[in-house]
C-alpha cells in the first residue's frame, strides 16, 4: 500500500523541537512524569490538569469515550472498510442537515419576495455548489488522518492556523445556537408555551452534549441512521401542505433588486452547505488511506447537497402556501412550530411530527459541538493539554449563551451569520486547493506529516494568510451595507 508510507516518504530529517525532545526523552522527577498527550509533551505532575488526563483515559478505557482526539490516526490505527463506513460517508451529513434549521432557511426566500420557483432553484443550486465545497475538502482527512484545522496548518503555518481555528470555533457554536433556537421555538409551540424557548434551548444544547461528549464512536453510528426519520418526516409535511402551494404569485422584486435578492439568498444557501468545509476531515481519520478519493467527493458533496437542498426545497414549499392559507400565516407570525402543528392536522398529529423535528436538531448540533470542541485544542498548546471533554462543556455553555440571547431573531439570525460562513468557506477551500494542486503537486507524499504539530517542520504560510486576509477585505466590499 503505497499510501501506508506517507508519513516518511518525500521528508527529509528535522531537527526536534523543545517539546519532542522532552518526549523523546522521558523523565520522571519524584511524583511529576513527563507524558505525550495530544502529541505534546505534558507534566504529570498531580495537578488539576494531570486529574483530568487522567480522568479522560478512564473514561476512554471503561466507556469509550474519545481522548487525545486532534493526535494524528496513523495508517495501521485505521478502521477496516465495510458498507456501513461507506454509506456514512454520505448519511452523516445527511442526518447533520435535514433538520429544522434548514426548513426555516426555506422561509428566506419567501421573506425576501422571491416567488416560489426563484425559491426553490436558489435551494437547489446553493446546495449543490456548497457541497461540492466541502466535498472537495473531505479527501483530506483519509490519506493525513489529521483533523481539518491541522490540515491548516500545511498552508497557513503554525500562527495563522490559530485564527482558522478561532473562526471555526465562532462558525460551529454559530451554528449549534441556530439549531438550539429553533429547536426551542418547536418545543415552545409543542408544549403551548408550557416550556419556555430558553429552557428548550437548554434541552437541545444538553443533548447534544452528551453525544458529542463520547466522540466518534457514538457520533457516527448515530448519524449513519437518524436522517431516515427526518426524510420520512419532511415527505410528510409535503404529503400535507403541497396541495396549498403558491405556485403562480409573481417575485415582489424586479431588476438590480431582484438579482440583489437572489445572489443574497444563494450566498446564505451556500453558506449552509459549504460551512462543513473546516470540519469535514474531522470525520475521516478513520478511515484507510487508500479510499477512493473520487468516492469520498461525490458521497460527501451529495450526502451534504441533496438532504440540504431538500429541507429547503420543503420549507420554501410550505412558506409559498402562507399566501393561500391566512389562519397558518397567522400561526406562522407566533412561530414556525405553531405553523407546522396548524398545518398538519389533528393537533395530537402535528404535535407529534413537531417533537421529531425539535430532536433534528440534535444531530446537526452533536457535529458542530464535538467539532468546536477539538478546535478549540489547537488554539495553542496549552489548550490541547486541556481534555476535550472539558472543552466539550465549555462549548456547551456558550452555545447556551448565545441561543438563549438569540431566541427572538432567528431569521435575521440565519441571514446574517449563514451569510458569512460562505465567506470564510470560499476563502479557506480555494487556498487549500491551491496549495495541494500547484504547490505540492496533488500528491500527500509531499506533506511532513511527521511533523504537524512542530512548528519548525511546518512552512510559515505567508502567502496563504496574505490571501485570506485581502479576501476579508473582498467580503467587506461585497456585504450589504444598509
Amino acid at each position: 500500500m503505497a499510501n501506508s508510507k506517507l508519513a516518511t516518504e518525500g521528508t527529509a530529517p528535522h531537527p526536534l523541537h523543545d517539546d519532542e525532545k522532552d518526549i523523546a526523552s522521558p523523565k520522571s522527577s519524584g511524583s511529576d512524569s513527563i507524558r505525550v498527550y495530544n502529541a505534546t509533551a505534558v507534566h504529570q505532575d498531580g495537578g488539576i490538569l494531570s486529574k483530568l488526563r487522567n480522568i479522560e483515559a478512564t473514561m476512554d478505557r471503561r466507556f469509550g469515550i474519545e481522548s487525545e482526539a486532534i493526535d494524528r490516526k496513523l495508517p495501521e490505527e485505521r478502521t477496516v472498510m465495510t458498507w456501513r463506513e461507506t454509506i456514512t460517508l454520505a448519511t452523516l451529513w445527511a442526518s447533520g442537515t435535514m433538520n429544522l434549521s434548514c426548513f426555516a432557511t426555506g422561509f428566506l426566500g419567501w421573506e425576501f419576495g422571491l416567488s416560489l420557483k426563484q425559491n426553490l432553484l436558489c435551494c437547489i443550486f446553493g446546495s449543490l455548489l456548497g457541497g461540492a465545497t466541502s466535498g472537495s475538502m473531505a479527501v483530506f482527512g483519509a490519506p493525513t488522518g489529521l483533523r481539518q484545522i491541522s490540515i491548516s496548518r500545511y498552508q497557513f503555518g503554525w500562527w495563522f492556523a490559530k485564527v482558522i481555528a478561532a473562526l471555526n470555533v465562532i462558525q460551529q457554536i454559530g451554528w449549534s445556537a441556530v439549531g438550539c433556537i429553533t429547536g426551542g421555538i418547536a418545543l415552545n409551540a409543542v408544549a403551548d408555551d408550557g416550556v419556555s424557548i430558553a429552557l428548550g434551548v437548554f434541552i437541545i444544547a444538553f443533548l447534544s452534549m452528551l453525544v458529542s461528549f463520547v466522540g466518534l464512536k457514538a457520533i457516527l453510528p448515530y448519524e449513519r441512521w437518524a436522517w431516515v426519520v427526518y426524510l420520512i418526516v419532511f415527505l410528510v409535511i409535503l404529503g400535507q401542505t403541497g396541495r396549498y402551494a403558491d405556485n403562480s404569485t409573481p417575485a415582489s422584486v424586479a431588476g438590480l433588486d431582484l438579482t440583489g435578492t437572489v445572489l443574497s439568498l444563494l450566498s446564505i444557501i451556500y453558506g449552509s452547505s459549504s460551512s462543513w468545509a473546516l470540519v469535514v476531515s474531522d470525520y475521516y481519520v478513520l478511515y484507510p488511506t487508500t479510499i477512493s478519493r473520487p468516492k469520498v467527493f461525490l458521497l460527501t458533496m451529495l450526502g451534504i447537497a441533496l438532504p440540504t437542498a431538500f429541507g429547503m426545497c420543503t420549507g420554501a414549499v410550505v412558506a409559498s402556501t402562507l399566501n393561500n392559507r391566512a389562519d397558518w400565516s397567522d400561526a406562522y407570525e407566533k412561530s414556525i412550530g405553531y405553523l407546522i402543528q396548524e398545518a398538519l392536522p389533528p393537533i395530537g398529529w402535528g404535535k407529534f411530527i413537531l417533537v421529531l423535528l425539535v430532536l433534528s436538531g440534535i444531530n446537526c448540533n452533536i457535529i458542530n459541538t464535538y467539532s468546536a470542541a477539538i478546535s478549540c485544542q489547537q488554539f495553542a498548546r496549552p489548550f490541547a493539554k486541556l481534555p476535550r471533554f472539558i472543552w466539550t462543556v465549555i462549548c456547551f455553555a456558550v452555545i447556551l449563551a448565545l441561543g438563549v440571547a438569540g431566541r427572538d431573531h432567528l431569521l435575521s439570525y440565519l441571514q446574517n451569520f449563514l451569510s458569512l460562513l460562505g465567506y470564510i468557506a470560499t476563502s479557506y477551500f480555494i487556498i487549500v486547493l491551491l496549495e495541494h494542486f500547484v504547490f505540492r503537486k496533488g500528491n500527500f507524499r509531499n506533506y511532513d506529516l511527521e511533523g504537524w504539530n512542530n512548528p519548525a517542520r511546518l512552512p510559515l504560510g505567508l502567502a496563504a494568510s496574505t490571501t485570506f486576509l485581502l479576501g476579508v477585505a473582498v467580503w467587506v466590499l461585497f456585504m450589504v451595507q444598509t
